[in-house]
């Protein structure tokens, strides 16, 4: 029976140096993840803009950041991490800050005002607009809010969410995405390593114990062969 025990340790100890490298391996391939996200980042030179108190501004203001911070966390329900939000690391590299960039493009997307020309007098449910230039409000309106047969909504759809904005929320999108898939990436390298340790520790102690317990059944049987004197 002690030498199943042992075998069992042995296989035990196997199986937990396999996690253990595994957990290797993955960590590794995060870091290489890591590394290539940020010279993206670096390259692309997007920065978060604080003001001397360590808060976050939007053009110059506290109040354009909060209400950018409103959006996000509050309209669009994400929750963001506050140490990815580094006033000694503007440098747009987290999914938090990607998120946040990201709804800085839409708020102002979003509150924007656009020209609208009408090259001759046209009506609009009921109302005659004379030819001319107009100055329409998105009004917080997305792609999908806007009525194309009214010809003021159709021409501010097309100049407030243009295929810029649709590109930049895009591959922001795809950053958020990936810092996140890196933070998985990690966690699961550290369970593998941390599931590895405790399969070693445990194959390991098994063949421990079962050599102490030969050697205890050694010596008991070593006194049972010696001669009892009366």
């Amino acid at each position: 029976m002690w030498k199943r025990i042992q075998l069992l340790g042995y296989a035990l100890a196997v199986i937990g140096l396999v996690f253990v490298i595994a957990g290797g391996v993955a960590y590794a391939k995060v870091q290489d993840g890591y590394r290539s996200l940020q010279a993206f980042s670096a390259a692309q030179n997007v920065e978060l803009s604080y003001n001397e108190d360590g808060l976050l501004v939007d053009r110059g203001e506290t109040a354009g950041a909060e209400a950018i911070m409103s959006l996000l966390v509050d309209d669009w329900q994400y929750r963001v991490v506050e140490s990815d939000l580094d006033p000694s690391d503007p440098l747009v590299n987290t999914a938090s800050e990607y998120m946040y960039q990201m709804a800085t493009i839409t708020y102002h997307t979003l509150h924007g005002t656009q020209t609208v020309t009408l090259a001759e007098d046209t009506e609009v449910d009921g109302e005659v607009f004379a030819a001319g230039e107009y100055e329409v409000p998105v009004d917080g309106r997305y792609w999908t809010d806007f009525d194309r047969s009214n010809p003021f909504d159709a021409a501010v759809r097309e100049q407030a969410w243009t295929g810029t904005a649709h590109g930049l929320i895009g591959e922001l999108g795809v950053g958020t995405v990936t810092h996140s898939a890196l933070q998985l990436g990690l966690g699961l390298a550290g369970i593998f390593a941390g599931v590895g340790a405790v399969a070693l520790v445990a194959g390991f102690g098994l063949v421990w114990a079962v050599n102490g317990k030969d050697e205890e059944i050694r010596v008991l049987e070593s006194s049972q062969k010696e001669p009892v004197t009366v």
